[in-house]
């Protein structure tokens, strides 16, 4: 389709628009439309904009990873971190509607309260709430938030973070103790999420409320990174027998593993080694 027939996208303006980023949006949307910046005045000109404004945004935005220097040296394209946004955006319209039907079997099959969870801040928020026809089940709400660092469905996404994301998502808060278990120290973090990292599934037994324990595992985009997490809990003497422990954790990862290939997961390569995590917690 030809420029002059596209649809324009109407101006907005307001008190609470900001026209740095406004900027930026329009430079990434200008590369985007496949106008690479060969020339900086006449993009500059296009943009209404002056030159050092353009350079300082292209400088940012190639250190933030949303464009990139093209390949043959021809200017800017699209980066991968830009990709990824989109991607992640695209598929967490399906994450709800791919973790219903499975996690409604799953808390059927191991008769415990299933649920689904994303990291917002240092917070897991609640997407979904599937439980069993039983008296037991979990008293946690849809849209209920929950601190990351105390809860498996938190602590196993925090584990697929970088050590420098994790200070970043933590820098100036102090973590609550909820049990001896909880790590309340950057360090403590760090060791705990590692280790669930390395096991593919983060485990609580009673750790963050009394006589209740958990088990989550992470959900995975078809880039391999974790999307959201998803968990199941229930009184502790649920969890206390080694035989019924065990069937839990692989009807969870099996119900992780399958909402990851619905969401084009292949099970190969992933950020921060995603996906040999969970391949080793499934040997």
């Amino acid at each position: 389709m030809r420029d002059s027939l596209k649809p324009k996208r109407a101006a907005k303006a307001g008190p609470y628009i900001a026209p740095p980023v406004q900027r930026a949006v329009r430079l990434i949307r200008h590369i985007a439309e496949g106008h690479p910046v060969l020339n900086m005045s006449e993009t500059a000109k296009a943009l209404k904009i002056n030159r050092t404004t353009l350079l300082r945004l292209l400088h940012t935005l190639e250190a933030e990873g949303f464009v990139e220097r093209s390949p043959n040296g021809g200017g800017f394209q699209v980066g991968l971190s830009f990709l990824e946004l989109g991607a992640r955006a695209l598929f967490s319209q399906d994450l709800v509607q791919v973790a219903v039907s499975v996690l409604t079997s799953l808390a059927e099959t191991v008769q415990l309260s299933a649920h689904l969870g994303v990291l917002d801040g240092t917070d897991v928020l609640y997407l979904v709430r599937r439980t069993p026809n039983t008296p037991l089940a979990s008293n946690i709400r849809v849209g209920s938030r929950l601190p990351a660092h105390a809860t498996t469905m938190g602590r196993v996404l925090v584990a697929f973070m970088t050590p420098l994301e994790i200070e970043t998502l933590y820098s100036g808060k102090t973590l609550q103790r909820f049990s001896e278990h909880t790590a309340t120290t950057l360090s403590g973090l760090k060791a705990r999420t590692e280790q669930d990292r390395r096991a593919g599934i983060a485990w609580s037994d009673g750790h963050f409320e009394r006589g209740i324990s958990s088990a989550a595992v992470p959900v995975f985009d078809f880039a391999g990174t974790p999307l959201g997490a998803i968990n199941v809990s229930g009184p502790s003497s649920a969890f206390a027998e080694e035989v019924q422990r065990r069937r839990i954790g692989e009807a969870l990862r099996a119900a992780g593993a399958e909402i990851s290939r619905r969401l084009g997961w292949l099970g190969t390569d992933a950020k921060h080694g995603a996906a040999r995590a969970l391949a080793e917690a499934g040997e």
